[in-house]
């Protein structure tokens, strides 16, 4: 095949730090690292990628090595026959700058409905409300959502706050409480206890680990229960039969373009979220939080408002985050 034929590919690495470190029951989230990707077409368009590393890592050898097996340049078919087998993060990047080559964005990037506001872990939860409070009083229009991360401190404490948050939250207000499957199940079900007719909470968030399915089940029957970290262990029957909603992270997935036609087909109970990602990234995760926005079961994104740094590396051009990343 002539070289006009093939798809070139050019990667480089970024690192960024948070402006303030996210604790989770599973760690701390500090920095984020990755690749960002531009693909160039024979005649001359271009297609835009990111891969991330999973979310508590601060580097990914296997990411690396299996970026150094792909060649600066190759057919589009045999591209394509490389994904099924990369890394969810290079199969991430490369299905998303495919998309783009393929024409998503060509009528402009969707932007995302309002997002979920993110309450740090423990007793910082109710310092942080009152900033959200006093944001959302300036957008009146938008319904206030908010996401708190539990599982991370003594159950005590955070049982503490729950009661000061429900105290000051409005009646409208929707709350998602995230355990990142740090809890065990008599605490799981503790929670639930105090949530039976609660009509602010919107669900509980990966309250017990992956492997508790026949829990995860049981709970779900009591409130409602999204599923994040339990995911890549689902098999299809399990995803489709799900009564609550899935917590869908477009970089930690692999390729996008399955997830991006299911949205465009009116997926149900799909909820969109942000692993952190640059500005490359971030425009595709965007755009699939406005197409679920406009399916049967809309629901605000989870996109982290505050949580990331300023700079050009989280530009909407792309041209500026991969010039920002050298």
């Amino acid at each position: 095949m002539s070289a006009e034929g093939l798809l070139q590919l050019r990667w480089r690495p970024y690192r960024f730090v948070l402006p303030r470190s996210l604790i989770t029951s599973r760690g701390a989230l500090v920095a984020r690292a990755g690749w960002l990707l531009r693909v160039e077409a024979s005649g001359g368009a271009l297609g835009w990628g990111e891969a991330a590393a999973p979310l508590l890592a601060q580097a990914d050898p296997a990411l690396a090595a299996a970026l150094g097996t792909l060649p600066p340049a190759l057919p589009r078919d045999a591209l394509e026959q490389r994904i099924p087998q990369l890394p969810a993060g290079l199969a991430c990047a490369l299905g998303m700058a495919l998309a783009e080559l393929d024409g998503c964005g060509a009528g402009g990037w969707y932007p995302a409905p309002a997002s979920a506001w993110l309450l740090p872990a423990g007793e910082r939860a109710l310092d942080a409300l009152d900033r959200v409070l006093d944001a959302s009083r300036l957008r009146s229009s938008e319904p206030l959502t908010l996401k708190w991360k539990v599982a991370a401190a003594a159950d005590s404490l955070e049982l503490g706050v729950l009661e000061q948050l429900l105290q000051r939250l409005p009646g409208s207000a929707r709350l998602r409480l995230d355990a990142n499957g740090g809890w065990d199940v008599a605490t799981a079900h503790r929670w639930a206890d105090r949530f039976m007719g609660e009509p602010r909470l919107e669900w509980l968030e990966q309250p017990l680990p992956p492997a508790a399915w026949p829990e995860l089940q049981a709970l779900g029957a009591r409130v409602p229960v999204a599923l994040d970290e339990s995911l890549p262990s689902l098999d299809p029957q399990q995803q489709a039969t799900w009564p609550g909603w899935l917590v869908r992270r477009p970089l930690q997935e692999g390729d996008p373009r399955p997830l991006q036609q299911q949205l465009h087909s009116g997926l149900p109970r799909q909820m969109i979220s942000t692993a952190f990602e640059t500005g490359i990234g971030r425009r595709f995760v965007e755009h699939l939080a406005a197409l679920q926005a406009q399916g049967p079961t809309p629901a605000a994104p989870g996109l982290a408002p505050g949580w990331r740094p300023e700079g050009e590396l989280f530009a909407a051009d792309p041209e500026l985050v991969w010039e920002a990343a050298a």
